[in-house]
């Protein structure tokens, strides 16, 4: 299992995911999740993956081979990012339909899922969504984050801080509270975290951070967000035991 993430806001783009992959409590491996597939000043790829690693590496490898012998359909020719997320999703159903029946022949499942993020020039980022299947979604302005691999527990934070309009630099810190919140709850979420911050019209990567285990800022971003969730806990009103929802004829609407 692992935890990528994709942020889309109307200044650029954040992209984060973990490196843990695991077979069970006792078979636990680093392999980097986050790839990048720019072209320095035409147009920034970002993918990440989540799922069957035989299957992600193999994807990995069939995109580098299209770059590295020029052929006519690869990630630096397509026009847009809709249709390299098309040609990425062909390449998995490809692998999928070669290795599919071996893999279950011994109980193994050869679904992944993917995230792809970027800008072409010319065009606005764009960020998507990847299915086992080959298909795909796309952020919105009113689904500004997409997240594949162990979701649940870096999702509340995200929900409640996130909009289209949140500052780039925010929405970069949201992402890593986010993971930290997952690796807090699930084992099989871990580090090295790779986190990518892309300002919109720029068509290169400025910004990459990778946070190892035990790096100083990680612990520091968890103490102060534990000591703030514990000071926001400690302010709720406590509970009025007495209290009747029926009582009052005031509704306060909350979403």
């Amino acid at each position: 299992m692992t935890y990528c993430l994709g942020i889309i806001t109307n200044t650029g783009l954040v992209i984060a995911a973990d490196s843990r992959t695991n077979a069970g409590v006792d078979h636990i491996s680093t392999y980097r999740k986050l790839f990048d597939f720019s072209k320095s000043g035409d147009r920034v790829i970002m993918l990440c993956m989540a799922g069957n690693l035989s299957i992600t590496q193999g994807i990995v490898s069939e995109l580098d081979r299209d770059l590295k012998t020029q052929e006519d359909i690869n990630l630096h020719t397509l026009p847009s990012m809709y249709e390299v997320a098309r040609y990425i999703g062909v390449k998995l159903r490809k692998i999928q339909e070669v290795d599919e029946k071996w893999l279950k022949k011994d109980g193994i499942e050869p679904q992944c899922s993917m995230l792809l993020g970027g800008q072409i020039k010319g065009q606005d980022p764009a960020l998507f969504l990847i299915y086992s299947q080959g298909n795909f979604i796309h952020a919105t302005r009113e689904t500004p984050f997409l997240q594949i691999g162990e979701t649940k527990y870096g999702k509340p934070i995200l929900d409640r801080t996130l909009s289209f309009h949140t500052h780039l630099e925010a929405a970069a810190k949201c992402a890593l509270l986010s993971i930290d919140s997952t690796m807090k709850s699930n084992i099989s979420v871990g580090p090295p975290i790779n986190l990518v911050m892309y300002e919109k019209d720029t068509f290169e990567i400025k910004n990459w951070l990778k946070l190892r285990l035990g790096d100083p800022y990680l612990a520091q971003i968890r103490k102060v967000w534990e000591e703030c969730l514990k000071q926001g806990f400690n302010e709720i009103p406590n509970i009025n035991w007495q209290h009747r929802g029926s009582d009052s004829s005031e509704d306060i609407l909350i979403d």
